[in-house]
Order: C-alpha cells, then structure tokens, then sequence
C-alpha cells in the first residue's frame, strides 16, 4: 500500500515519521491515552517511541494504514489515526487525540476523513471502531464520525490498567449516507 497525505481543514493526515518520535513520547505517557491506547507495559521511552513510529509508518503488509494527525499551519501534532486489521473490505479504526487537541473535533475529522479514504481508495465495505464503554469522549467521536451503535461487546479488550473492560461496538458501511 502507497502512502498518501489527507488533507481535512486545517488538517493534514500523514505518515509517521522518525522525528514525531519525541511527541509520540509524549503523548503515549498522557494518562488517557495510555489507559484507552495500551502500548504494551513497557515504559515509554525514546527507543520504544521511535520503534512505535517506525512499525506504523511502515505499510508493506497492506495491513494497516496508520497516520499522524498534524495541524495543517504548523505540523504540530495532534493525534494519530489508524486503520489496521485490513483484510477481504473489512478494517478497524482507532484514534488518540494529545490533550491540547481534545474538544475540537480533532479526532472526529481525522476518522472521517480516514473513512472517506478507506472507502474510496482502498474499496474497503466495512469499518469497525471499537472503544470500552468507560470512555464516553470516544463514543461521541464515534457518533459525531457516522459510526452507528451496534452493540456490547463483554468484557472483549484488556485496556492499560490491567482490566477487561466491556466496549461498543459502532460501524460504518460503504453503502451508508
């Protein structure tokens, strides 16, 4: 799969680099992201940032498309955006947002804009996004982005603290308005 640069608004959606390894530092220590975005327990340090930023710039499998949210003006970082378990026009989305980017829409742009693509250029049919029901802000992403409820998953995803946690299982289709 080809990288390729979105632009939504005062967006721009791009491929990982190794110099937003320190920023992704940074945001992978905030505490929600780390709670609702788990790396693995290991400490986030600089290697473990860099190694991060290197596995989801590179798109060789065809099995995931991941993508720094920066700010159109500056290239500031915003967030990160993902499609990953690409296979037979199925994916899943997620999303991180670092906190100075929260209650702007950020997240919600960068999903639909991730979507539109995922159905346009890569005719995929159906995008899952999944998010543990203890996290209201993700479910108004995913209502706000077009994601219709489907249903709960019990207890289907071990989050940062350890814990199971039940999540919602929101969807959108190819064919949806």
């Amino acid at each position: 799969m080809e990288h390729v640069e979105l632009a939504a608004a005062d967006l721009l959606l791009r491929p990982w680099r190794d110099e937003d390894a320190p920023a992704v530092r940074d945001a992978l220590r905030d505490p929600a992201i780390a709670q609702w975005n788990p790396q693995g327990g290991d400490p986030i340090d600089d290697e473990v940032a860099l190694l991060w930023v290197r596995r989801r710039a590179d798109w060789s499998t065809g099995g995931h498309a991941s993508m720094a949210v920066t700010a159109a003006a500056d290239g500031k970082l915003l967030g990160s955006v993902s499609l990953h378990r690409i296979h037979d026009g199925d994916a899943s989305i997620g999303y991180w947002t670092v906190p100075a980017a929260r209650g702007r829409q950020v997240a919600v742009r960068a999903v639909v804009r991730l979507t539109d693509w995922a159905f346009a250029d890569l005719g995929l049919h159906r995008v899952e996004l999944c998010h543990a029901v203890a996290n209201p802000a993700s479910c108004r992403v995913a209502e706000r982005a077009g994601y219709p409820a489907e249903g709960t998953l019990r207890e289907s995803y071990r989050y940062g603290d350890g814990r199971r946690y039940d999540e919602h299982l929101h969807a959108r289709l190819a064919t949806d308005r």
